[in-house]
């Protein structure tokens, strides 16, 4: 039987991968959630963990109450998530949302533990220190995100042959063809509503910017050790082929699926085997696919990404860190859709720039980046 730690398991990855969990026996040894005591502890009630850990540290006293009894050791905050991240287990999926999730991440691959990421800021903000600790370690990284996984899966078996081209999919997002002007007028309830995937807030808005798909190129190039230019971003509208592979002789190579985040998981979970899924099949015959070029000039999230990463340094991590703060605005009203953009160049633009990367500067650039944009 295996056995899993699982960060973030109140949000949209974290209870499919418990759907995951339940299908195939596998065992769950620590739960952790953001602020979501309710739905957490009744996941602790059904999975029965030995470790359950909140991050908001005011639910702290509520999690204890509630378990006591149970034989769960309740831990809460930063250090909680961390000492469970690095507790022996088969996988740490990690699928905190945002920034919060790169200390843990840090501590599974610290500790030797295989890690399953759908954490894509971890690497965003921090992927030269993991991927240097993963080869270290002699450790497996395997991707959540449909795309990565996707490319993940078309790489293997490929022996010395190296990539020529990933090409990165998306789905354009709820406002696929729209003008900069059109852009101006969009309503919260609108970048919510994903054509799609049923993701969380923060993934979705950025699935609205496109800034996911700078965020998953920057993670793409941690991944797979190619350079930013051999990553190429398609915009597929039905979400069918979730990435692909062009080799030096010209084949490409895609995995196509449903759009159901359960399939990544669980291969991210089982690997290398490959089990039944709860997961509706494809039929070829009920889908048209279609292939287009993003507007970059209208998605400008695109090229802020695009310029942090050549820059290098702390600046993905400014760019991370200002499109979550952003983007937090937005959906407390504070800020307009088409100001996301321009808080991420201008934290850019403005916050000091470190060409060397370790803990202590993310942390820090993280600290100055919340402070000046707040």
């Amino acid at each position: 039987m295996k056995d899993i730690v699982l960060l973030g398991s109140t949000g949209s990855i974290g209870t499919q991968a418990l759907d995951v969990a339940k299908l195939h026996n596998i065992n769950v040894t620590a739960l952790s959630a953001g602020s979501n005591a309710e739905l957490l502890i009744s996941q602790a009630e059904e999975f029965s963990p030995k470790y359950v850990c909140i991050d908001d540290e005011s639910k702290y006293r509520d999690l204890k109450s509630a378990l006591s009894g149970k034989g769960m050791e309740i831990l809460c905050g930063k250090e909680g998530l961390c000492a469970i991240a690095a507790l022996p287990c088969d996988t740490v999926v990690n699928a905190i949302v945002g920034t919060a999730g790169f200390a843990p991440a840090l501590s599974a691959v610290t500790s030797g533990n295989r890690l399953a990421l759908a954490n894509k800021e971890s690497l965003v903000a921090g992927g030269e220190i993991i991927t240097a600790l993963v080869k270290e370690k002699g450790i497996s990284l395997m991707p959540i995100d449909s795309e990565h996984s996707a490319i993940f899966q078309c790489l293997t078996g490929r022996g010395e042959n190296k990539p020529k081209k990933l090409i990165l999919t998306a789905s354009g997002g709820p406002f696929r063809g729209y003008t900069s002007e059109m852009l101006k007028s969009v309503t919260k309830s609108q970048a919510l509503k994903h054509p799609n995937w049923s993701m969380g807030a923060k993934i979705t808005i950025d699935s609205a910017t496109m800034m996911n798909k700078g965020l998953e190129l920057i993670e793409a190039v941690w991944l797979f050790d190619v350079l930013p230019e051999q990553v190429e971003i398609v915009v597929h509208p039905q979400s069918i082929l979730h990435s692909a592979v062009e080799f030096e002789d010209g084949s490409v190579i895609g995995q196509m699926g449903v759009p159901d985040m359960r399939i990544p998981i669980q291969l991210a979970l089982t690997y290398p085997e490959r089990c039944p899924s709860c997961a509706k099949p494809l039929s070829l015959f009920d889908v048209a696919m279609t292939f287009e070029k993003p507007d970059e000039k209208v998605f400008s999230c695109i090229g802020l990404a695009r310029s942090a990463l050549k820059k290098g340094g702390n600046m993905p991590c400014i760019m991370n860190k200002a499109n979550e703060i952003a983007v937090g605005m937005f959906l407390r009203d504070k800020i307009s859709f088409c100001e996301i953009p321009d808080k991420i160049a201008w934290a850019l633009e403005n916050v000091s720039f470190s060409k060397t990367v370790d803990y202590d500067i993310i942390v820090e650039t993280e600290k100055e980046t919340e402070e000046m944009l707040n």
